[in-house]
């Protein structure tokens, strides 16, 4: 029939609309999530490029520091060798003096080497109590410590000085610290380790008082004591006064 036909052709050009819509907005639904999908992508990629920059700053000021460590490091080398420096100057100062004033009668140095911290001392003595007065006073002395005899021998060609001998001493510093900042120990005459008290001032240097202004020097004069006044004399008596002329006598008794 012509109408059946009509009526099928309207419905497929309706079914075909209705296909070419649901297309359409499957194409905007899709073009929509592509383009918010995009903006995230490049959201994100925007947040990588600041993080990276962030990173590429922070890498240099990293190779900043350790540049600045090492500089530090130099410094704190040098800083500790010119100390070394100034202490071993100061230290050999002490030395010589030390070993001076040290070396007992009857006894003369020799040779004198230093290797370190450890100082080897040869020369030739009159008799071992001699060298050993020797080693007491170098270990009393506070400069050298721990001093090792290894070597006394009768062989010697000066008659007055017979005993070779040859012992080795540690050098210190008396008052040094170690690394810590904690004072280094130092041994007595006995070999008894002593450590210095921070705390306590240093024996040789004496307290000193506080600045205070200082009192008037003048001293303070005592009055003397008033001298005891001189005996008064008792007040002289005034003469007795005549009684007048018509001054009625008394009555002693009967008037005649």
């Amino acid at each position: 029939m012509p109408w059946r036909a009509e009526r099928r052709k309207a419905r497929l050009q309706e079914f075909y609309g209705l296909l070419g819509l649901a297309a359409l907005a499957a194409l905007l639904v899709s073009l929509f999530i592509v383009m918010y999908y995009q903006g995230q992508i490049s959201g994100q990629e925007s947040r990588n490029k600041y993080l990276q920059s962030q990173i590429d700053e922070v890498q240099k000021q990293i190779a900043e520091i350790a540049e600045l460590d090492k500089k530090k490091a130099r410094l704190l080398k040098r800083k500790e060798v010119i100390e070394q420096l100034q202490s071993s100057r100061s230290q050999m100062v002490h030395l010589f003096d030390e070993l001076v004033r040290t070396i007992p009668d009857g006894l003369r140095l020799d040779t004198i080497q230093q290797n370190g911290d450890q100082l080897t001392l040869a020369g030739y003595a009159q008799s071992n109590a001699r060298v050993s007065t020797y080693m007491r006073n170098l270990q009393a002395s506070g400069w050298m410590t721990k001093p090792d005899l290894t070597v006394i021998e009768a062989k010697g060609a000066d008659k007055g000085l017979p005993y070779t001998f040859s012992l080795k001493v540690t050098l210190t510093t008396p008052g040094a610290v170690d690394a810590n900042g904690n004072p280094v120990p130092t041994v007595d005459a006995n070999g008894n380790a002593i450590v210095p008290d921070p705390a306590a001032p240093a024996a040789a240097t004496p307290a000193t008082p506080p600045l205070t202004a200082p009192a008037a020097t003048t001293p303070a004069t005592t009055a003397p004591a008033p001298a005891a006044p001189a005996a008064t004399p008792p007040p002289a008596t005034p003469p007795a006064t005549p009684p007048p002329a018509n001054a009625a006598p008394a009555s002693g008794g009967n008037n005649s």
